[in-house]
């Protein structure tokens, strides 16, 4: 199972969100230390997300990502705010491996399917977010009425083999991941699922590892101290 420490960028900061807030904002410096940080802690995947531009649509912390991507040394996956081809193709112009396709995958599906085609399945990976049992859009600022599974099972028609699947409710929270419904997420719709949300101990990445999860995001944990990312990769990658 590949861990994914999470780099949140808010106005050119590393931060953690609870529960999505954008008034509820911790800080932990400079988003470049911080995954230069995790790589020497030994991170082999790195996501981050761009929530100015999840929020407005408009990429505003791209140079960092960049930067991000060239100091890295290993692959990142963005996302936040890519809503067009052309976001995409800029993220994916500025060194990252995967472009992560959050609100669209609601709102323009069809989108999926061209952006499959245009970079290869590989390089798209699907972010479905989850409020109070439905997709959540924009941020999190906005709520459908379409259950993720449904929504997933449409991603993977389209084209798409990775999903990060976030339970908005655990984000930030460290009250544990809601395992049972990345597990349901995984055998409804044959999706990579990577779990993302309410990670807090060793115990979270047993349990996903145990359930065949392609993959993993430590975020709050990390910067909290709760977890080791050296430990995790361990237990991660244990046969």
């Amino acid at each position: 199972m590949i861990l994914f420490p999470a780099i949140d960028i808010l106005n050119g900061e590393c931060v953690r969100l609870t529960h999505g807030n954008y008034s509820d904002v911790t800080k932990y410096g400079n988003p470049v230390s911080a995954a230069l940080k995790w790589v020497g802690n030994g991170a082999k995947y790195l996501h981050v997300v761009d929530l100015n531009a999840a929020k407005s649509g408009k990429s505003e912390n791209l140079e960092i990502i960049k930067e991000i991507a060239a100091v890295a040394g290993i692959p990142v996956q963005t996302g936040g705010g890519v809503r067009t081809l052309d976001d995409a193709e800029a993220r994916l112009s500025a060194g990252v491996r995967r472009v992560v396709f959050g609100t669209v995958c609601c709102e323009s599906p069809e989108l999926i399917r061209l952006a499959v085609v245009e970079f290869g399945a590989e390089r798209v990976v699907c972010g479905i977010d989850v409020k109070n049992g439905r997709v959540a859009t924009r941020g999190w600022l906005n709520q459908s009425n379409i259950l993720p599974f449904e929504l997933g099972k449409v991603m993977f028609a389209h084209g798409a083999r990775y999903a990060v699947f976030t339970d908005v409710s655990k984000d930030g929270a460290l009250t544990g991941v809601n395992a049972d419904a990345c597990k349901g997420m995984a055998e409804k719709t044959g999706l990579n699922i990577i779990a993302s949300g309410g990670i807090s101990g060793i115990a979270d990445i047993s349990t996903l590892k145990n359930m065949k999860m392609y993959g993993a995001i430590l975020g709050k944990a990390l910067y909290e101290n709760r977890i080791s990312l050296e430990e995790a990769v361990k237990t991660a990658e244990e046969i």
